[in-house]
């Protein structure tokens, strides 16, 4: 491994599915899962791809009920490309070129080749050099028997796999041997293109080692396949396209339509096969599937390379007329793969300049690799698309794609690279503004409930059964009341605007969401006269083990301390934003959402009287917390090894965590991840509560020990908030962030999907979390914490309009560089002073703790 190259060497059925995700190729528009080509689906291997906002919704029984849920679609693999030793040639036979001589119709309902038109209905033939005509059926069958080559059927000499993070290319250099000890050596490249991001290639070069004769090669287009990545999600329906055909565009080119079943999005794909000698060549239409068939000589040392360049298109894109003529367009005009190459290089060397991180050692390795996977889900071609972040990137199908608060650990990263990007999730937000208002209205609540999962339309996608895998039984999901999405979108939009300067759209789409979130938790609040304090009931924190109170019929738990700290805040910041209006746009908005005269008024009496509990002198995870049971966490540690997942383990044993003082991840604490001490301190103090430093360093340390760590992110989090209260331990919950996907520490869940949230945060952790760099005011804020473990480490940001603003941390020194622009200076605020640095100017500061 280095910075540059992410390596696995040999083959391992059992680490394949994380292999996968982990070499999962996209550009922000699509992924690729890097699964072996010449493989299908099957206990070992998962071939995906999967695009940026497609779903589709369908129905299953379960239990006894029909549910419905929205995934996001597994679309047609474009990335079959298989191949076989052939027999002997006939003495004399001298190969040439031909193909399917049928025309590529137009792409209308009966153009191509339908899914369920049998296969002899659609002849196509291979000529040989005899002149001799064979269709492809009498070809296919006399020749079936031979053995297509795959790791599973023949002998895998050798297997390297590398993740070339420099260029965004994934190589894989083997050796297959067959039934007669005949060797091939062959060596891929693919790349899903950055700067195109329609396109995708896949080059494969083979090489007979001391042996001649023909290979035969099949490149294909397949639609038969369904969402099966996760075992736990196969008991439901799993087929979502439909209406597949196939045709050929010319006769190095296939294609295939599809649409899904419900949400009716067309897609259309286009695959270009080329080799660099003379072949046999026939195109061969099967059930929903399009193959092209190429056979050609090879002769010891001498190396035959195929090209595989595909297009794809859906009918969401933009400025197209049809996906599939889309499709078949671009692939005639798409380059060469070596212009592809190139071209591809040079736009992830555009990427890395602007998303600089320069950390040594291994960990710098991780991170470079987190970093890569960050900007194949959301690069700037995500920027002109409606998307939400999704919580298992591209990657895989573990929480059916959805959107959840995912976006709270990773537009903090992107503000300060990307700021388009953040941007655009926040339009995505805000263009199901209107369908959180019927949400929170059909709850009998005013402004804005956003769901806890979203996918296409802002719908709560929250499933209403879950299965637990310990115990093989359905259980009722509540996950929905974890109303405190709500306020880390309107965090993110605070953070976004503060790091960009974008007062348009914290005028506009901003002070609206801010407004309307505002309004639901100011409804959501109830006064109890007996405490003298507002309380928000019927909620699930973070944490997610607990959903109800022991023995309670109904879900939800009161005054969760998060949700309350985090709503007056909400309540704080609107009235802020109103308060920051021209008058005429504040009159507009006021006059569009129909905010009464009184309602301001009542925010700001809410965020300074909602009620936080608190027991044993530290802050209550929810009310009533502290009278839970104790759990003997060394007793279940004996008996399961792996305690993360406590609530399938408890529920299994006919148990619940609802009994116990467990969290599955950061809760309380996630304030600490959210706002540095001095400023929780302030928030408690506008509500009336004197958290003192030890109390807030008491509360770390009470929650530490009751933590399972159940998600990838409790572990970021724990880090974050160690480094703000200066605790050794903040490098070690960090390293554990870093193995979180590599390592696969949750057992099997990685190759579903990679963290998206916890890749970004750890990203986030260095720029933010150990330099305290905070964007206030229209100053860089840093308040860097000194860990031995990483003496020196550098990054660079965009801030404001200034491009590559550099940071280089080392013995105690900060060195910043602004580069030569028009712009005005930057405030640098440390602790101690305030220094404003000039485009092209550099600076070395000393630091006050070193």
């Amino acid at each position: 491994m280095s910075h540059l190259t992410w390596e696995y060497e040999g083959y391992d059925p059992v680490q394949e599915r994380l292999r996968e995700s982990l070499c999962t190729l996209g550009n922000g528009y699509f992924a690729t899962r890097g699964a072996l080509p010449e493989c299908t689906a099957d206990a070992i291997h998962y071939p995906g791809t999967y695009i940026a906002g497609c779903y589709n919704r369908l129905k299953s029984a379960v239990a006894g009920r029909i549910v419905e849920n929205e995934d996001v679609v597994n679309t047609p693999n474009w990335l079959p490309l298989r191949f076989r030793i052939r027999p002997e040639r006939p003495e004399g036979s001298n190969p040439s070129g031909t193909s399917d001589r049928s025309e590529w119709s137009s792409p209308s309902e009966d153009g191509g080749r339908s899914a369920r038109s049998p296969a002899s209905s659609v002849p196509s033939a291979t000529l040989e050099a005899t002149g001799t005509l064979r269709t492809a059926e009498a070809l296919q069958a006399e020749t079936e028997h031979m053995g297509w080559f795959t790791p599973e059927t023949h002998k895998l000499v050798y297997h390297r796999r590398t993740l070339d993070l420099d260029s965004g290319t994934l190589e894989r250099v083997f050796r297959y041997e067959d039934e007669l000890g005949r060797r091939l050596a062959v060596r891929q490249l693919r790349l899903v293109h950055m700067f195109q991001p329609h396109l995708a290639m896949l080059r494969t070069e083979f090489t007979a080692e001391g042996w001649e004769g023909d290979l035969e090669v099949e490149s294909a287009i397949d639609g038969t396949v369904e969402n099966t990545g996760v075992e736990r999600y196969r008991q439901l329906n799993t087929r979502h396209l439909t209406h597949v055909h196939t045709g050929s565009a010319a006769e190095d080119t296939v294609w295939l339509r599809c649409r899904t079943s419900t949400s009716d999005i067309r897609i259309g794909m286009a695959a270009r096969t080329t080799a660099d000698t003379p072949c046999e060549s026939v195109i061969r239409h099967e059930d929903m599937k399009v193959v092209h068939a190429l056979r050609f000589p090879l002769a010891p040392g001498r190396t035959v390379t195929v090209d595989k360049t595909v297009a794809l298109h859906t009918s969401r894109d933009r400025a197209i007329s049809d996906p599939l003529h889309a499709a078949v367009d671009r692939i005639r005009r798409a380059p060469s793969a070596d212009a592809l190459r190139t071209s591809q290089y040079t736009a992830w060397q555009q990427l890395w300049n602007i998303a600089e991180l320069d950390v040594p050692g291994g960990s710098g390795s991780i991170l470079r690799l987190h970093l890569f996977h960050v900007l194949q889900t959301l690069s700037p071609n995500t920027a002109d698309m409606d998307v939400g972040v999704p919580a298992r990137g591209l990657h895989g199908e573990a929480y059916r794609g959805h959107v959840f608060w995912d976006e709270l650990f990773v537009l903090p990263f992107l503000n300060l690279h990307f700021p388009e990007v953040s941007r655009a999730m926040l339009d995505y937000r805000h263009r199901r503004l209107e369908r959180a208002c019927w949400a929170a209205r059909d709850a009998g609540r005013a402004g804005a409930m956003y769901p806890w999962q979203s996918g296409s339309d802002g719908r709560e996608e929250t499933q209403k059964l879950h299965l637990n895998p310990r115990s093989g039984r359905w259980l009722p999901d509540h996950s929905h009341l974890q109303h405190h999405v709500g306020s880390a979108i309107a965090y993110n939009v605070w953070q976004y605007c503060e790091a960009s300067g974008d007062a348009e759209f914290l005028h506009t789409k901003g002070a609206e969401m801010l407004l309307q979130i505002a309004r639901f938790w100011a409804s959501s609040a109830t006064y109890d006269e007996a405490i003298g304090r507002y309380r928000i009931r019927g909620v699930v924190g973070p944490d997610e083990y607990h959903e109800a109170y022991p023995g309670a019929k109904e879900p939800g738990l009161d005054d969760n301390a998060y949700t309350n700290v985090t709503a007056a805040w909400v309540l704080a910041r609107a009235i802020d934003v109103l308060n920051l209006l021209p008058e005429p746009r504040r009159r507009q908005l006021v006059e569009r959402i129909g905010l009464e005269p009184e309602e301001p008024d009542l925010w700001e009496d809410v965020s300074r009287k909602l009620h936080v509990p608190f027991h044993a002198g530290v802050i209550s995870q929810f009310e009533g917390f502290g009278e839970l049971a104790e759990l003997d966490w060394e007793g279940y540690r004996r008996r399961y090894g792996d305690i993360r997942r406590l609530d399938r383990i408890l529920e299994a044993e006919g148990d619940s965590v609802n009994h116990y003082q467990v969290s599955k991840q950061a809760d309380v604490l996630m304030l600490g991840y959210l706002f540095p001490p001095a400023e929780i301190q302030g928030l408690f103090r506008r509500l009336g509560y004197d958290l003192t430093e030890d109390d807030w360093h008491r509360t770390v340390d009470y929650y530490l020990h009751r933590t399972s760590h159940g998600s990838t992110l409790s572990s970021l989090v724990h880090g974050w908030v160690l480094a703000r209260v200066r605790r050794a331990e903040a490098w070690m919950y960090c390293q554990e962030a870093l193995a979180g996907d590599i390592a696969d520490v949750q057992g099997g869940t990685t190759g579903e999907g990679i963290h998206l949230g916890a890749m970004a945060g750890t990203l986030d952790f260095v720029q933010r979390g150990l330099t305290g760099l905070e964007t206030r005011r229209g100053a860089l804020c840093l308040d860097p914490v000194p860990l031995p473990e990483l003496s020196e480490y550098g990054f660079a940001v965009r801030y404001q309009g200034h491009w590559g603003v550099r940071f280089v941390l080392r013995s105690g020194q900060l060195e910043v560089t602004v580069p030569e622009s028009d712009r005005d200076p930057i405030d640098i605020t440390l602790p101690d002073r305030t220094v404003a640095v000039a485009p092209g100017e550099s600076v070395t500061l000393m630091l006050p703790h070193g």
